[in-house]
């Protein structure tokens, strides 16, 4: 059966082979089992026919950075952080990630499927059509294989890809916070054959910055996931340089993440070995600090660069990508066009999936947006409310409830 997708006002998209942002007014698309085979004017009759209304068409956003298997959200942080406290006061003060482990191990495994599958739902109504998803608030072999089963049952019940990635490394468990050698150990020798068994986890992540994994444990964690098969990303260099865009591009890792402080040289080495740097400009927003990742520098240094929303209960409480966009041509001196070819085209490609996902384009999945809104420009200009008025994914309109 073949979908026509007519009446498009503007459709929005990176050219992989221009390597540009096109927009192009008054085109058609042919759908047919799921894949885009046509693209043009004047196209045949469908079997089914989606009209736009005259409106902006892009591809489905892509989300590669975000934590949403958790049990409790943590709004009393946000007060504290709202009274002065730094990110860094709270965790020592029992709260950050380890609150939230303590949530998780506690909460039973139905309860946590339902929150979860809730937040991906979410995703979706924002125009998100795929997502990168982390474990790591279990930091137990028990809890990690619970986390990554509710991911994949989750992501069995919302029209929405869900990538999944071990997260083990996200912080030490109390009992090992004196000896985190052994955790390491542990992850090594235990978690990561463990997780590769039960095959749901595509990547293996680890939080790689002074005061929770050092470049020489991060680097025995992502050599042992190599071995057992995964890829690899990290996160690198949040709040201080602890070298870890090095240690990215040294393993080939697909991705670093934040990078707040990454160095020059740093940046000169993500760009020598193609690893793709997901800047997380929620985060920053929404801890309150002033420092957004130099963006501009690695741009213009030749580092491909994607957005994500570090969705999570303590340091970015929001699962929205058109906001990302907005915070980027803000903060991060992006252009519009850069901002939108980050969140889709380049998101995906830190995924590893560019020639499924990410542009509209023939022999693609049919993952598209069709806004309330006339032109690009307008995605991140209006801002804070939700402007996404149907979601098409993988060929198939998208009824909310």
């Amino acid at each position: 059966m073949k979908i026509k997708l007519t009446n498009i006002g503007q459709l929005a998209t990176y050219n992989s082979l221009s390597r540009t942002v096109e927009k192009t007014p008054r085109v058609e698309i042919i759908i047919e089992a799921g894949k885009i085979i046509d693209i043009g004017t004047s196209l045949p009759a469908g079997d089914e026919q989606i009209d736009a209304q005259g409106k902006l068409v892009t591809p489905g956003f892509v989300d590669p950075h975000t934590h949403p298997v958790f049990a409790h959200t943590r709004e009393k942080e946000f007060e504290m952080r709202a009274a002065g406290k730094t990110y860094r006061e709270i965790a020592e003060e029992g709260g950050g990630i380890k609150a939230s482990v303590k949530a998780l191990w506690e909460m039973d495994e139905n309860e946590l499927e339902k929150r979860v599958t809730h937040r991906l739902e979410k995703f979706l109504r924002l125009g998100t059509t795929t997502v990168e998803a982390k474990s790591g608030y279990g930091l137990s072999i028990e809890s990690e294989l619970k986390s990554l089963r509710v991911l994949k049952k989750s992501a069995d019940l919302v029209p929405l890809d869900v990538i999944p990635t071990f997260l083990g490394a996200h912080d030490f468990p109390e009992e090992y916070e004196d000896r985190p050698d052994e955790y390491v150990s542990l992850i090594c020798e235990k978690m990561i054959p463990a997780v590769a068994k039960q095959g749901i986890a595509k990547f293996c992540d680890v939080f790689c910055e002074h005061g929770w994994y050092s470049v020489k444990q991060s680097r025995k964690i992502l050599k042992t996931a190599k071995s057992f098969g995964m890829n690899i990303r990290l996160h690198a260099d949040e709040f201080e340089d602890s070298g870890a865009a090095g240690l990215a591009a040294e393993l080939n890792a697909v991705s670093a993440d934040h990078l707040m402080a990454v160095s020059d040289e740093g940046i000169k080495s993500l760009a020598e070995a193609s690893v793709v740097a997901i800047l997380l400009p929620g985060t920053t927003f929404f801890l309150g600090q002033t420092t957004y990742a130099p963006a501009r520098r690695m741009i213009d240094k030749g580092v491909e660069v994607a957005l994500a929303t570090d969705f999570n209960p303590g340091s970015s409480m929001t699962q929205s990508m058109p906001l990302m966009m907005t915070l980027a041509c803000l903060y991060l001196r992006m252009t519009v066009e850069e901002a939108f070819s980050a969140a889709t085209y380049f998101a995906a490609k830190s995924l590893r999936l560019e020639d499924k996902i990410g542009s509209i384009e023939i022999g693609k999945q049919a993952d598209f947006v069709i806004w309330d809104l006339t032109d690009l420009s307008q995605i991140p200009y209006w801002y804070g409310g939700n402007n996404v008025m149907n979601v098409i994914k993988n060929g198939n309109l998208i009824v909310f409830n």
